[in-house]
């Protein structure tokens, strides 16, 4: 009877959807597209320091890019971090379930640091844990006029069977196309960002700016960050390993200001970690440190696949930089390496989607597979695979190095849709079987999507609960 139900659901929500939104398949034989529009020419430039999208809060020592993240495994706190320019202040968050009572306090830590002739303000970062479920928060941060009030509201409880809305954002930077980028995604309310990696591009600058477009990046994502948590992953542009001026420690930008829960997931580095927020199970991966066989982030990734629970957490999503699939011109095969050591695993555990960045175009895949190749068989190519991820290439925020419009031809049979144009998307789980994935080209706005897909849950598809 329960089984009667669930299949009933499933077609329910097929035919409801299926209107607006094309589905896509994995079969053998479907003709990937390659998209003719053709994108209007934007400047590929950074917004000037004084524009007003950088605007520094008024009031002497005011607190200034406030963002948010998840705090724990299972979503009940967040760690609240920001910047206090002239001196360390106070670093406390007053929080409540209303704005005119702020009934709890936490007390965070700051610091601050020196890159190059830069010296940082000083950042504040402060766990606010033991919250409710599904519950709005405001929150409180700085003393007297300088202090600023913002929101957040708790995920529900994880379940199976939980409804989520999730953004899903790449390569951003801070041009007038990475605003265009963030404005259309606050319109289409999501309610957390899964963020593949290269966030302020500062090392596209002289090194003596590079601290100060860290800070003005900070105030640019603040309009949504500090409302909702951003799950944090590193790309290239945070590495900023810059021998000629002295800096030799890696991501040294980065980890002084973001900060992720890695603890929480038994990581022994904040570069790698997961999650569990509503019915999904977030991993998130670097790709720029070790991860081969033996490594802390390859035992560690062994590890937490094994702790994901389908049954609690049907889906699974995975975040990393550089593309395991590609076809475009634009750092081809770069993620070969990572792909060879992982990708069985993801297709062992069912992996519904991987997403990633560094190409600095959009591209969706079929759900194929190359873990069958190796140099005796004779199998040199991709197959589809129904146990396999679809792999979803979004390094298209808008950021100052501009578009990879190259792609090759013909276009590989794993590549479904692929568009050279700035862009973000959004995936709206309905239940444990179907979610709703949509990507918004900037110049259409954030009324019509164009790729779109029913994404079918891996784990439940192949156990049988799922109708076809």
């Amino acid at each position: 009877m329960l089984l009667s139900i669930s299949k009933m659901q499933a077609m329910l929500l097929n035919l409801v959807l299926a209107s607006c939104v094309f589905l896509s398949s994995i079969k053998d034989g479907n003709a990937g597209i390659t998209s003719s529009y053709i994108r209007s020419a934007f400047p590929a430039v950074d917004i000037p320091v004084d524009h007003e999208v950088f605007a520094v809060p008024e009031g002497y020592n005011a607190p200034q890019q406030v963002h948010i993240t998840q705090g724990d495994y299972d979503g009940k706190a967040v760690i609240i971090s920001w910047v206090t320019p002239d001196e360390p202040g106070l670093s406390y968050v007053q929080y409540g379930t209303s704005k005119d009572n702020y009934q709890t306090s936490a007390e965070g830590t700051v610091t601050n640091y020196t890159f190059y002739n830069y010296k940082s303000g000083y950042i504040h970062h402060c766990l606010v844990d033991g919250l409710e479920y599904n519950t709005k928060y405001y929150y409180k941060i700085g003393s007297g006029d300088s202090a600023r009030e913002f929101w957040f509201k708790t995920p529900p409880e994880v379940g199976p069977d939980t409804p989520y809305k999730f953004g899903i954002i790449g390569d951003l930077g801070q041009t007038f196309n990475s605003l265009s980028t963030l404005e259309h995604y606050l319109e289409n309310h999501g309610e957390a960002v899964l963020y593949v990696g290269d966030l302020s591009y500062s090392d596209e600058h002289e090194a003596s700016d590079n601290g100060l477009r860290w800070d003005t990046w900070g105030r640019f994502a603040e309009k949504s960050a500090a409302y909702q948590p951003w799950m944090w992953n590193v790309g290239n542009h945070e590495v900023e390993f810059l021998p000629e001026v002295g800096e030799i420690i890696p991501f040294k930008n980065y980890l002084y200001r973001y900060t992720t829960p890695h603890k929480a997931s038994n990581s022994s580095s904040p570069l790698w970690y997961a999650v569990r927020r509503a019915s999904a199970h977030i991993i998130v991966l670097s790709s720029y440190s070790p991860f081969v066989r033996y490594t802390p982030q390859y035992i560690w990734l062994k590890e937490e696949l094994a702790r994901v629970d389908r049954e609690k957490t049907p889906w699974l999503f995975v975040l990393m930089h550089k593309p395991l699939y590609s076809s475009n011109v634009a750092h081809f095969m770069e993620g070969e390496a990572m792909r060879s050591v992982f990708e069985s695993w993801f297709v062992t555990y069912k992996v519904d989607a991987i997403f990633a960045g560094h190409v600095h175009a959009y591209e969706r895949s079929y759900r194929y597979s190359n873990i069958d190749y190796n140099v005796t068989s004779g199998r040199r190519y991709p197959i589809p695979d129904k146990s396999a991820p679809i792999y979803i290439n979004i390094g298209d925020g808008g950021n100052l190095e501009g578009l990879a419009s190259s792609y090759y031809d013909p276009q590989p049979e794993y590549s479904a849709f692929r568009e050279a144009s700035y862009g973000h998307a959004t995936l709206e789980i309905k239940n444990k079987t179907h979610a709703i994935y949509h990507w918004y080209r900037n110049d259409d706005g954030n009324k019509v999507a164009a790729d779109s897909l029913i994404l079918h849950n891996q784990y439940w598809k192949q156990s049988g609960m799922e109708a076809e």
